[in-house]
């Protein structure tokens, strides 16, 4: 469901049912599917059941919906014809620093919330008042999303936001008890079957753009099935690095090398045979400080330390160390004895707290509390980095400042680059915060909200820092900084950079650079503003600077802030709205055209009403918009319709109406009320690029729909 609407009750569904001039198809008919030079394609609207897979859309509005595998046979016979579109990742992994496979200590997050597929399930997004999000990216490796589904398959929306941070994704293969037992023997009975089985997870991970899988048998192995794990560990391993670049596959510690289910609480042993087969290990959380010291000293391990995902149960059940506010216990104890953590249900600080309204708060203080043994990566990718701070879910939805709905909204996808979320003293009682803040923003949710307290003691500019980078710089860039500071303060912006050659993180080698702020008049900022239109910033400050550095690579990204009176104590308050680094060279590049834009899976629903003799005025249109654009290029695309002729007193003729903001190439349009016949309506698709520069309306994507006594979709899509 898109963030525009709130979810509706059921209606009366109906699909079209094509009526072509070379025969009756009685199928859903894809504008694609016709001949390049056919003028139009005429359907009759019947009102029949929709045939599209309940699995993959709500079954009250055709929302399209993520979901996992229940059954062997339901793994065994998926493929990508009757795959979900809609689920497959729209946004590559990005490079980070270091890699994942340097990294000498990782976190890993296993995300174990109340059954899964909650909210996050609509891949489009949804209307939800208070969902659970993530958005402390750069203190962890990987993300696992868990539930107790045979195959679950991470919904599309937390491997955007986790692919934007270079966060690797993988889903869980999980077998339990006497189910789980039966799958077992059937599928690990002989190398066919468990070679099949591996060859469906590494199709399905490669569908849908995610990096891998946890394996966890909780059962029960046969003599003949045991033997046979470790060969289809190895198999799935070999398979899933051929096929998806950076994948990994992690085995559970819980079934030992004779079968018997007995969690070990360490690597030793009984378990290695399977550790040696797969890219790591993951603990049961009931051991002890003795365990990590015998680990450390086993030599199945073979410099292989990171290897090993210690577990870390945040509900503390059982006998554990730390959990709950007491998580940073386990996190000191892993760590000093050099091994990766998985952090299993943070969610503990949604679930278990009734006051949902507090969640930003307890999910800041859940991740303050760990921070001093988490391990900050770095986004890497080139130019142009941007980011307001969006953090995916929110009251409201901005768009350059304005309130563009009033609605409570949930999309991860939407999510923009994380910065650093952090509270720290500025000595005596002073101190500074870095928050998100959903009360303003300039364009998505929330703004980020630096706020404190300068003692009159500290006399110096205080520093925030926002982004730990690692990206380099061309010779010439443009530096965006949009920003609505409190009275009594004087903010700008401050880069640390290094030289390109440099790889130390030692603060000395960092020179600090504050880019040349250029005036109004400034040819750059008069070719910047032309390329992205009259930004309107009501309250905002919008200031753009220059850098001329060549050879050096940015490191961090710092907002100075600077007591403008006399010394006294000095509360202040600064909203950061939105931050952009662009190569100047790129103000030259042209936008792109959206091309092949169709239009297909039409179900219709009649009106308001529970039957097509509704006596309502307007048809709700449900159908799936595709087209051809680069999504690397794009922050979002921009969907409308607009009504060209016929009767609707809502909407004047030729005005767009928002409907929705799609983050790849393929939308779902749901529940649009629209004239009933006779009547031409137009979907429009506008491209939003991620440096902010306009895109005229002749390279959008557009469709007509006319319907005098029937349906006609008429191929003139640019």
């Amino acid at each position: 469901m898109n963030p525009y609407k709130p979810r509706r009750n059921p209606l009366d569904r109906r699909s079209h049912t094509s009526d072509m001039t070379e025969g009756n198809l009685n199928r859903l008919e894809s504008c694609l599917d016709q001949p390049t030079d056919s003028s139009s394609i005429h359907e009759v609207i019947k009102y029949t059941p929709s045939v599209l897979p309940a699995r993959h859309y709500d079954v009250d509005t055709t929302e399209p919906i993520s979901c996992g595998l229940q059954t062997l046979d339901e793994l065994l016979s998926w493929n990508r014809s009757e795959a979900n579109p809609f689920n497959v990742a729209a946004v590559p992994l990005a490079p980070r620093e270091p890699p994942l496979a340097s990294s000498p200590r990782r976190t890993l997050v296993s995300h174990d919330m109340m059954g899964g597929y909650l909210d996050d399930r609509f891949t489009q997004g949804t209307s939800a008042e208070a969902p659970y999000a993530f958005y402390h990216w750069q203190y962890i490796d990987i993300f696992n999303y868990f539930t107790h589904k045979l195959v679950t398959i991470p919904p599309a929306v937390w491997t955007n936001a986790a692919h934007k941070h270079g966060v690797s994704v993988i889903g869980t293969f999980i077998t339990e008890w006497t189910d789980g037992a039966a799958a077992c023997e059937a599928f690990l009975k002989e190398e066919e079957s468990y070679r099949a089985v591996a060859d469906k997870l590494v199709q399905i991970s490669h569908y849908y753009g995610f990096d891998g899988w946890l394996i966890n048998v909780e059962n029960i192995l046969s003599e003949v099935a045991v033997k046979n794990t470790p060969l289809f560990l190895r198999y799935l391993t070999d398979q899933m690095h051929e096929r998806v670049s950076g994948s990994l596959v992690l085995w559970y510690d819980s079934v030992t090398e004779n079968g018997q289910l007995n969690w070990q609480n360490e690597l030793n042993q009984t378990n290695r045979v399977f550790f040696d087969a797969c890219d790591g290990f993951f603990t049961n959380y009931n051991w002890t400080e003795q365990n990590l010291e015998t680990m450390k000293d086993y030599s199945g391990i073979q410099g292989r330390t990171a290897d090993v995902y210690v577990g870390v149960d945040v509900f503390a059940r059982g006998k554990v160390v730390g959990g709950m506010l007491e998580t940073n216990k386990a996190l000191e104890v892993i760590r000093r004895h050099g091994f990766s953590a998985a952090v299993f249900a943070p969610g503990w600080v949604y679930e278990t707290n009734d006051d949902k309204t507090e969640f930003r708060k307890n999910q800041d203080m859940f991740w303050a509390l760990l921070s001093d043994y988490l391990y900050v990566h770095r986004p890497a990718s080139p130019l142009p980095f941007i980011s307001s701070f969006c953090q995916g879910f929110g009251k409201a939805v901005f768009w350059r400042g304005k309130k563009e709905t009033m609605r409570s909204w949930f999309n991860l996808t939407a999510q923009e680059i994380q910065p650093l979320y952090y509270r720290t003293q500025l000595g005596g009682h002073g101190w500074l915060r870095s928050r998100g803040c959903p009360e303003d923003a300039w364009n998505g949710c929330c703004s980020l909200l630096l706020d404190g307290l300068i003692p009159a003691s500290h006399t110096s500019p205080v520093c925030a820092k926002i982004f730990s980078l690692y990206v380099a710089l061309p010779s010439q860039t443009l530096v965006s900084f949009i920003y609505k500071p409190s009275a009594g303060i004087t903010v700008s912006l401050e880069l640390k950079t290094t030289d390109v050659c440099t790889q130390t993180d030692i603060d000395d080698a960092r020179r600090d650079v504050s880019p040349e702020v250029l005036d109004g008049g400034h040819p750059l900022v008069r070719q910047f503003s032309q390329l992205c239109g009259d930004l309107n910033p009501d309250g905002w400050t919008v200031r753009c600077s220059q850098l001329e550095h060549s050879g050096c690579s940015l490191r961090e990204l710092c907002v100075s802030i600077q007591r403008s009176g006399d010394p006294q104590d000095t509360p202040f308050s600064c909203r950061v709205g939105e931050i952009m680094l662009l190569d100047v060279a790129s103000l030259q590049v042209p936008p792109e055209p959206l091309q092949g834009l169709c239009i297909f899976d039409v179900v219709w629903l009649h009106g308001a009403g529970t039957s097509p003799e509704s006596t309502s005025p307007f048809l709700r249109l449900n159908a799936t918009l595709r087209w051809d654009y680069q999504t690397k290029l794009v922050r979002h695309f921009r969907v409308y319709w607009r009504r060209l002729r016929g009767p609707d007193p809502r909407v004047p003729p030729g005005q767009l109406v928002l409907v929705g903001r799609a983050y790849s190439n393929l939308f779902r349009v749901t529940e649009l009320a629209v004239p009933e016949p006779p009547a031409l309506l137009e979907l429009v698709v506008e491209p939003v690029i991620r440096n902010g520069f306009l895109v005229p309306e002749s390279h959008w994507g557009r469709r007509s729909l006319s319907s005098p006594s029937h349906f006609s979709c008429f191929n003139h899509c640019s």
